[in-house]
């Protein structure tokens, strides 16, 4: 068999111009995902902020508008996961947007409990963890499948431990449901972020991709929604 410098050269050339194709794709793809995460997060902090009179008089006032406040956002994220193959990307994008300012009603309570002072410092905290997270997620070798359901197994106890202080008040049980919910939430931003990075190779329309995206940055929003709630839990300084 003869060897061909020419037609190699070719076909390394060739492989080589379709990689960076590809690179350049999924760094588009995963800057999409990135700025409709923190878009969301900053409709969600404007809206916590500017609202947080207006849900303590509905507190006060015990009107039952708390209760849409506590479970909109639940629906919103229910509509999103099992109705998003039937809506347009424009209807998706608007949802989330909606999703992240109900949210931010609901966390409004925050600033009310906690410091100004304690949530800025455990948002940067949040943020710094979520980076390194995200980042280590989005670049390793490593199958984080089998991880992904350990992750998931905590995720569930998490909720039903939350379910059960919610009657017993035990400050014992939240204090290690915080400490669990942070390794999980860690966790699961590595594990999302691959997640999120194999998607991309599937290869869909570019409605598809589009929507793809939005749910990408609706994982790793709650990602980093529920670390920073955790957080706060652990090391916010509540007022007086």
């Amino acid at each position: 068999m003869s060897y061909d410098p020419t037609n190699r050269w070719s076909a390394s050339a060739n492989a080589g111009v379709s990689q960076v194709g590809i690179d350049a794709g999924l760094r588009s793809y995963m800057l999409r995902v990135y700025n409709y995460m923190a878009g969301g997060l900053a409709i969600t902090g404007l809206v916590a902020w500017f609202s947080q009179d207006f849900v303590l008089q509905l507190a006060v006032q015990h009107s039952p508008l708390m209760y849409v406040l506590i479970f909109a956002p639940l629906a919103f994220v229910l509509v999103l996961s099992f109705g998003i193959q039937r809506m347009s990307l424009g209807a998706t994008q608007a949802t989330f947007w909606g999703y992240a300012a109900v949210m931010g009603l609901s966390m409004s309570t925050i600033f009310l409990a906690y410091t100004t002072a304690s949530i800025a410092q455990v948002f940067f905290i949040t943020a710094a963890t979520f980076l390194a997270m995200s980042l280590w997620g989005y670049t390793t070798k490593k199958d984080l499948t089998g991880f992904g359901s350990f992750l998931f197994m905590g995720l569930i106890g998490i909720i039903i431990a939350s379910l059960v202080n919610f009657f017993v008040q035990s400050a014992a049980l939240q204090f290690a449901v915080s400490v669990i919910g942070v390794l999980v939430f860690t966790g699961l931003t590595a594990y999302d972020t691959q997640q999120i990075k194999e998607m991309y190779f599937e290869g869909d329309s570019t409605a598809i991709a589009g929507k793809k995206s939005i749910m990408g940055a609706l994982r790793l929003y709650l990602d980093f929604i529920n670390l920073f709630l955790m957080l706060m839990q652990l090391m916010g300084n509540r007022r007086n």
